[in-house]
């Protein structure tokens, strides 16, 4: 039987390891509180974040990292994307030495602009092909409730992501198989900024015209920060770009939309913050992604907007109005 760790409780970690359960693998999930570990060992649930989501039997919980990690084939990283290079410092010396690291996080890390691929090879020491990554259109609360989905296992070893698809593979979750670690990575970084920059449209009362702009421009804007980068262009018309950019942001269950959605309405970032009960990516993300796109010379205005909004606290109406006024460009641009 497949062993697998994941480490981290949330609404995803704890939705993926039922995943992983429902496809016939061994789970352990570990958390940092007692009380959530108990309550799926004894509950089969997760109170906190999947509330009346029964876990299958073969997913248990553990506060102990060491346990958690023995015998695991996978290794599944479900955590803040920048609490990853702490997190993983501390958790490397105890992972088996021929786990596959399989990263469920969208983000690009502050400070060094580095996907959550280039983090796990340089913390964990461990090469390209010893690293996965999962994503897609895979909203929790929805796969939680084990309805249709499907979503991109990408690995630079082409057999490895074939594993990693057999592992969490059920008859509601079909992973497809791809080698454009980058393009994957970069689709499901980026949307989580352009899903604030709709939210924030949506909060300011703009309707459908506007939001499907942002939702194509943003697209554009992901394509040419990947072809800069090596990733291939095919890659975001797939679930890693368009189907992941489709679901963050038009539903009312994504968070940086959510998020987003309040900064329209006029919430500052703090207050926004405050009424926020799980991590936003986007939110710290607008900042490495910009940084990312200044480094390849990429133009992002998109992404530049929805960091004055958040960090510099430019009022929206004003970023919208300079947002607009760019000088008019060809639609290939």
């Amino acid at each position: 039987m497949t062993r697998c760790a994941v480490y981290g409780t949330g609404s995803w970690g704890t939705a993926f390891a039922m995943i992983l359960g429902d496809a016939g693998c061994e789970v352990t999930l570990w958390g940092r509180r007692a009380a959530v570990a108990d309550a799926i060992n004894k509950d089969r649930t997760n109170p906190d974040y999947l509330p009346g989501v029964e876990l299958p039997a073969s997913v248990r919980a553990t506060t102990d990292p060491a346990e958690a990690a023995a015998g695991a084939d996978f290794t599944v990283l479900a955590v803040p994307s920048q609490t990853l290079r702490d997190n993983l410092a501390a958790w490397a010396p105890l992972l088996p030495a021929d786990t596959v690291l399989v990263s469920l996080m969208k983000g690009v890390e502050l400070g060094t602009a580095k996907r959550m691929s280039e983090v796990i090879e340089e913390v964990a020491k461990v090469p390209a092909e010893r690293v996965a990554v999962l994503t897609g259109p895979n909203l929790a609360k929805e796969i939680a409730a084990r309805q249709p989905a499907a979503a991109v296992v990408a690995c630079t070893d082409e057999s490895v992501a074939r594993r990693l698809q057999t592992a969490c593979h059920t008859p509601y979750f079909r992973p497809y198989t791809h080698t454009d670690v980058v393009g994957c990575e970069l689709g499901g970084a980026v949307k989580n900024v352009i899903a604030l920059a709709v939210g924030i449209a949506g909060g300011m009362g703009l309707g459908d015209n506007a939001k499907a702009s942002l939702i194509t421009r943003g697209l554009a804007e992901t394509t040419r920060l990947g072809l800069a980068m090596g990733a291939d262009a095919h890659t975001f018309a797939g679930l890693a770009g368009m189907g992941d950019l489709v679901a963050t942001c038009s539903s009312p269950l994504s968070r940086n939309n959510t998020f987003g959605t309040n900064l329209g309405r006029g919430m500052s970032l703090a207050e926004t913050i405050a009424v926020t009960k799980q991590t936003a990516e986007g939110v710290k993300s607008c900042e490495s992604v910009r940084d990312l796109a200044r480094r390849h010379g990429v133009d992002m205005p998109i992404t530049e907007t929805v960091f004055d909004i958040v960090h510099e606290g430019k009022p929206p109406m004003v970023a919208l109005k300079e947002l607009m006024s760019r000088s008019a460009k060809s639609e290939r641009h």
